[in-house]
């Protein structure tokens, strides 16, 4: 079950030919570090080791898994052994060392520390919607889902896809929604928002474990403030936290929905994983449709006719 979702749109799904997916990735296998890497990223079975597959197919939606490894060299810890190594070259030879002889040095610290440094690891899951064309990556940060999103382009030779693009700010939307308490069907307040003043960004008021209704919170509008984060809850199966790029945070599916994965009968663990999948992935595309429809509603328009296109 994805945490966090950050959203991204095919320009054209014709352009990712599943039937070369996998050999694709495989060209760009995850490895470890080498002694003088900072870090290296590439595909994982999404499923587990033991799954084998690069990438994993269900319910219309292909699953795929990045990993990232960094050698982990705290700055504090280079420029230690650099001015240490300075200052026995100072002392020894009675003289001062010059900038350009000072970033030298740094390099050589450089290589001799890398290759005894730790390593850390991170995973990043993102999958294709085939019926509606968006690719969700499950990434907390920006920088982060943009990493995947870098490294498939590259796998794949080129990936024409673009972060949402709505008509107007969000906030706008999110503002009004807190204001009147009228949302889309199936969605609800909850009890979550950060507003932010619309003339200085830096003035910003965090509500959580309030009455977003309530007298406090309309305050907060009246005073020309605009919700920039609302968590929402959505046909009380999934709760989240919306955020002003439309990306979503914290998402957390009920116990029922979970429930119903684990009393699938099921004893294979990549057969029980590929059933929650397919339950996430439902979830998911009915709320993204209501989203789709309430923020974009020129690609929410365009959507059926999309989704009659051949499978890509």
């Amino acid at each position: 079950m994805f945490k966090n979702v950050r959203l991204f749109k095919l320009d054209d799904p014709a352009a990712v030919e599943l039937d070369q997916l996998e050999r694709q990735l495989g060209g760009r296998r995850f490895r470890p570090c080498g002694p003088l890497e900072t870090a290296t990223m590439g595909w994982v079975p999404p499923l587990g080791e033991d799954g084998g597959a690069l990438s994993h197919e269900g319910g219309e939606c292909v699953l795929v898994c990045a990993r990232r490894q960094e050698r982990i060299l705290p700055a504090a810890v280079v420029a230690e052994t650099l001015d240490e190594k300075i200052a026995a070259i100072e002392d020894r030879e009675a003289r001062t060392v010059g900038r350009k002889e000072r970033r030298q040095l740094k390099d050589e610290v450089l290589l001799d520390l890398l290759p005894r440094a730790f390593t850390r690891s991170r995973r990043a899951c993102a999958y294709l919607d085939r019926q509606t064309g968006w690719l969700l990556v499950d990434a907390a940060s920006a920088s982060a889902a943009e990493d995947l999103v870098d490294l498939l382009r590259a796998t794949l030779g080129s990936l024409p896809v673009h972060p949402p693009r709505p008509p107007q700010p969000p906030e706008v939307l999110l503002t009004r929604w807190v204001t009147t308490g009228e949302l889309p069907p199936g969605l609800t307040l909850g009890d979550e928002c950060e507003l932010r003043d619309a003339r200085d960004d830096k003035v910003v008021a965090r509500c959580r474990g309030h009455d977003l209704a309530g007298e406090e919170v309309a305050t907060h509008l009246r005073a020309g403030k605009q919700v920039t984060q609302l968590a929402l809850d959505w046909r009380e199966s999934l709760a989240f936290v919306l955020q002003e790029d439309l990306s979503l945070k914290r998402l957390r599916f009920a116990d029922e929905l979970l429930e119903e994965g684990m009393d699938a009968g099921l004893e294979d663990e990549a057969a029980r994983l590929d059933a929650e999948f397919i339950l996430m992935t439902g979830e998911l595309r009915a709320l993204l449709a209501c989203l789709e429809e309430a923020f974009l509603p020129a690609e929410a328009a365009a959507a059926p006719a999309a989704a009659s296109d051949p499978p890509f």
